[in-house]
């Protein structure tokens, strides 16, 4: 069966016959559940949800809803067996379907898509078709649907302007003039959308009128909203001026007669990755659709530069698109090969710098990780050797990014760190500075040294309003939400509430970014559950906490805090050794912690090998985003449980 939101909400059989789901209450909690994302929703959540003052029996009027539901969408459900679709979970239900037969998670995986790769176009087609009408339109009254509602005709809106882009990037789009006349009349505030309605004109051969189109634009923005028209207008509208003949994105690489460099694209993609936000997102994109095309070409030393001109700062140890990641890796070792032993020293440098920065993350093999440790020590041997301080300090950055061989290591990362930041100080590299001052802020905070930390932190701020780095501050607020965590646990210090509430703000912060997503996930959660050890309290069990990465070892504290003990040591047992990157003294420090309290020695006494080295460093600080306090604390708990005290 397949459940459809975007419109009146609806359920058909596989043969497409409609699953009658009774009344409106009944349909408002199957939708109450598609909006979860498969997570389970509380029965109190539930019942807040569809009523505004609870009737006395709310509860078992929801039990009922629930069960005619089952009955509904699994019809041949044998008696007494449990269903497979709508499921009872911990105190609350879910809904588990998979995201392909349900059409909002179709619609923002395909959006998800289109951001990445232009190829994904035709996946955004059908996906923004499948629209029937505004979304849970027949779900009227509810916070929970208008909170929805609003986001998700937020998320329509930029489908329809990426698809746009996207048809007008491959050459074509002149059809679009008449969609995209209507939406910037419905919605003149949104200023991207004009400029795509002014390459349509153009695109046309309508070249007076993409002109006027620009000027309305200018004077509904001064005159509305009081605001200047945006470089990119700006830009477009000199472009048209000039007589421009072909108005691409700089995705585009080659046009028909047209060429735009790939290095030149991956310059611009480099540019836009330091602003973070959508635009790293983006960016990334460009900049393997630019490798994809210089390799096209068989001119190894082209890929060579066009590869190596993307030397971003990288300081997080999860890639954010981490196939992405694997393509450009794939790419980089090709042209190393091509290049051979003997090609030029500073392209294969910058290659192998590439292959040090880029491969990163929970998914990678053994053998990629010696080979990534080995591209980053022949990296920073050739830059040495060619005497290139810019060359050097990417080179470092592929360094740092492998130096999570095993917990411990801070000291070592903060001289990689005070390098970089030497190295970019004395040399006028900026973005280098920034990305010093953040590493050496992650390894002060891993040492408990939270006034040299502050000082870092103090550092990267005043720096990123001149290099319009936008990620700084929201890093630096989640620094400052991890100091005052730390705080609460002393005499006169902050509240646990307090500390919270600064992590939320944090995580709005970030949230706000869009970009990121390999250090966003699950982070918050993580950050709640080390206040609440600091604070000697059971993990958090709320029912909307995303856990990301980190689930397998946190969910044993859950599930203990649950009162689940065999279920908390059967997930206890199952959970992989903590991948190699900035949480694992964190997650090893709950690995210990859930051992001891379940008296799994074996457990234990792995736990308690792997943080002796890090026996003077805090857990989590490494993250220089959250603590979950000493790691000896931790690392005592392992050794007295598995008698090594």
């Amino acid at each position: 069966m397949r459940i459809d939101v975007l419109g009146a909400v609806r359920a058909l059989h596989d043969d497409g016959t409609p699953v009658d789901l009774g009344g409106p209450r009944h349909r408002e909690v199957l939708a109450r559940l598609v909006a979860a994302g498969g997570r389970m929703v509380a029965t109190d959540t539930l019942v807040d949800d569809l009523w505004a003052e609870p009737p006395a029996r709310a509860v078992g009027a929801l039990r009922t809803f629930v069960a005619a539901l089952r009955r509904a969408v699994e019809p041949e459900r044998p008696p007494r067996t449990p269903p497979r679709v709508l499921v009872t979970e911990g105190p609350g239900y879910a809904l588990r379907l998979p995201r392909e037969d349900v059409d909002v998670h179709r619609f923002e995986d395909a959006l998800a898509r289109a951001r990445r790769t232009p190829e994904a176009l035709a996946g955004l087609d059908a996906a923004l078709a499948s629209w029937r009408g505004p979304a849970y339109a027949d779900v009227t009254g509810s916070a929970w649907a208008r909170r929805e509602q609003a986001r998700l005709e937020e998320l329509r809106l930029e489908g329809v302007e990426l698809r746009a882009r996207l048809l007008l990037d491959s050459g074509s789009g002149a059809e679009l003039v008449a969609e995209l006349g209507a939406h910037v009349t419905e919605r003149p505030w949104r200023e991207p959308a004009w400029g795509l309605l002014a390459r349509a004109l153009h695109r046309a051969g309508r070249r007076a009128d993409a002109l006027a189109t620009l000027r309305r634009a200018r004077t509904m923005l001064a005159d509305q909203l009081g605001l200047d028209p945006g470089a990119g207008l700006r830009r477009l509208e000199t472009d048209i001026l000039r007589g421009a003949t072909t108005l691409q994105h700089a995705r585009t690489v080659w046009t028909a007669g047209v060429r735009l460099g790939p290095r030149t694209t991956v310059e611009l993609a480099r540019t836009l990755a330091l602003a973070g936000g959508d635009a790293l997102v983006h960016s990334r994109s460009d900049r393997l659709a630019a490798v994809r095309a210089a390799e096209r070409t068989g001119d190894a030393a082209l890929t060579a530069r066009v590869i190596g001109a993307y030397d971003v700062p990288a300081l997080w140890s999860r890639a954010d698109d981490p196939e992405q990641s694997r393509a450009v890796v794939a790419a980089t070792e090709r042209t190393l090969t091509a290049l051979g032993a003997d090609g030029p020293a500073e392209l294969r440098a910058r290659l192998l710098a590439t292959v040090a920065v880029e491969s990163r993350g929970a998914g990678l093999s053994a053998a990629e990780r010696r080979r990534a440790e080995q591209a980053a020590r022949e990296a920073v041997a050739l830059a040495r050797e060619l005497g290139d301080p810019a060359l050097l300090v990417f080179a470092l950055n592929g360094v740092f990014l492998q130096s999570f061989t095993r917990p411990g290591l801070a000291a070592a990362r903060d001289a990689i760190g005070s390098e970089i930041l030497a190295l970019a100080t004395r040399h006028e590299l900026p973005d280098f500075v920034v990305l010093g001052r953040l590493v050496r802020l992650q390894s002060a905070s891993a040492a408990g040294d939270l006034d040299a930390a502050t000082a870092h932190a103090e550092a990267a701020e005043r720096l990123a309003v001149s290099t319009e780095a936008s990620l700084v501050p929201v890093l630096t607020g989640w620094f400052r939400a991890r100091a005052t965590a730390a705080r609460s646990t002393g005499p006169g210090g902050p509240s646990a509430a307090t500390a919270a509430a600064h992590y939320r703000a944090a995580e709005d912060a970030l949230a706000g970014t869009g970009g990121m997503p390999g250090l966003h996930r699950g982070l918050f959660a993580l950050a709640l559950l080390g206040l609440r050890l600091l604070h000697d309290r059971p993990a958090p069990t709320g029912p909307a906490l995303d856990w990301g990465p980190y689930r397998p070892w946190a969910h044993p504290l859950v599930l203990l805090a649950r009162d689940r003990v065999e279920q908390a040591r059967a997930a206890l047992i199952a959970a992989p050794e903590p991948p190699l990157d900035h949480m694992q003294e964190a997650l090893w420090c709950l690995t210990a912690h859930a051992a001891a309290r379940l008296g799994e020695r074996p457990v234990a006494a792995r736990a308690a090998t792997a943080l002796r080295p890090a026996r003077a460093e805090h857990a989590g600080g490494a993250s220089g985003l959250l603590t979950l306090g000493p790691v000896a604390r931790y690392l005592a708990e392992a050794e007295a449980c598995a008698g090594e005290g």
